[in-house]
Order: structure tokens, then sequence, then C-alpha cells
């Protein structure tokens, strides 16, 4: 498998996301996956609101978020499925804006899809966007698949042996969070100015529909489940939490 981030010109806001795409990415054949920065998303959609105060900040994330509970460094929150810091808002070379992730980025990822399937003449393609996340008890930040298109983000192995001949009863590969992470690595996130990753020979099944509910776990059957109840995270609306 190889990975390859691509350096960029800075993109501007409701600038066109597939023809910077076209411009900065010189080649993609069919098998291939393009991550994308939700940074990119955002400023592309105009989702973007010019920051005033630290109570703004946190009131939007409140209204943003499906469930949210305020911590010691930030707000830990669920949004659209997914546990996210600050219900994905950035403040990060956002040029002294805050960027509001959109609520429906299956459909952002499916769009731009089908945009570069067109240009680059391909039948095959996945698409990730790809945003930064905190694992529990883990120092720093990984890349995650906050959506994507193209492929199958989740891989079944139950029934299937492992060397022992023992048959796996619960596993299942994400591979949407592993590939994002893999290309993050790459993509950085500072003044790296490579917002865009080409992944080559992944092992993925490609289809042109997508559920993604494959990858979206109920947080009452999460292993972390007990975790969510106490600290107030069910995942229903407008149930906000405060601490």
């Amino acid at each position: 498998m190889n990975v390859t981030a691509y350096r960029t010109s800075v993109f501007k806001e409701n600038q066109d996301l597939p023809a910077f795409i076209a411009k900065h990415v010189p080649q993609l054949k069919d098998g291939d996956i393009l991550v994308v920065s939700s940074k990119l998303i955002c400023l592309w959609l105009g989702l973007t609101v010019p920051y005033k105060s630290k109570s703004q900040k946190e009131e939007l994330i409140v209204q943003e978020s499906d469930a949210a509970l305020k911590t010691q460094l930030a707000w830990l929150t669920l949004k659209g499925g997914m546990v996210m810091t600050n219900a994905g808002i950035d403040e990060s070379n956002a040029d002294g804006k805050l960027l509001l992730m959109p609520h429906d980025l299956y459909a952002c990822a499916g769009y731009l899809r089908k945009a570069l399937l067109a240009h680059y003449h391909l039948k095959k393609l996945g698409v990730i966007i790809t945003d930064s996340m905190i694992l529990p008890l883990r120092a720093g930040v990984i890349g995650a698949a906050a959506a994507y298109a193209g492929f199958k983000g989740v891989r079944d192995e139950r029934g299937k042996k492992d060397i022992f001949g023992k048959k796996l009863e619960v596993t299942f590969v994400n591979l949407a969070d592993a590939l994002a992470a893999a290309a993050a690595v790459n993509m950085g996130e500072r003044n790296e100015r490579k917002p865009l990753c080409r992944i080559e020979e992944a092992p993925v099944q490609f289809t042109s529909k997508v559920n993604p509910k494959e990858i979206v776990y109920p947080p009452q059957q999460d292993l972390y489940a007990p975790l969510f109840k106490a600290v107030g995270l069910t995942g229903e609306k407008n149930e906000k939490h405060h601490k």
C-alpha cells in the first residue's frame, strides 16, 4: 500500500474543491482512495463563523452536537454517531474563524467522489474525509474517517479462522479509520499544507453505495457504554450535559 500526501496552495473559502484537487493531484487511477481534510470541506461549503469569544464558541459546540459534556480540556461531544472534540468545530488554520463541520459529511464524500470519477475517467475510487480524534487514555491525536464513499469501510471477519483454526466470533476490521490514520501521518497537523493524500492498493472492497450505519455502533451497545452512561453521553438529541 502506497500513501502519498500532496502539498498544495492555501485553499480559500467557497473555492471549487474538485477543481482544486484536479490541480494538485496530477493522477488518480482505478482502485485509489483520495483522503481529504475536513477543513477543505468546511471551507468549500462556506461553513465558517468569525471567532468572537470563548462563550460564542461554546454555544456553537452545544448547538452543533447531539450530546455534549464540558471537560477540563475541551468539550466531549457526539455528532453524527461519532465521538468528536468540540463537535468538530475548529479554529486552527482557520485565519481567525471557526470552521463548522457539515451535518451530512457522507453526502459531501459522495458528491466529491462523483465529480472526481468524471474528471479522472475512473470506475473505482474511494474518498475519505478525515478529521483528528483522540483515543481514550492515549496521548496525541490520530486521523479518523469522519465520512467516506466508494468502498466498504468495515470488513466482517466473523466466522473466519485465526492461525490456530479458531473461528472469530465478534471481529470487525475498521478499514476507514485505519486508512485515515495512515494518511494523516503524512498529511500533518500544523503548517505542512498537505490536505490531500492518495492511497494506492488499499485492501478494500469498492462499491458504488455506502451505508454510513455500517461503521456506526450504537452507544448503548458500545464497549464504552458504561462510560458514556456515567457521563451522560447517551446520543439522544437535545439532551445536553454540562459539568
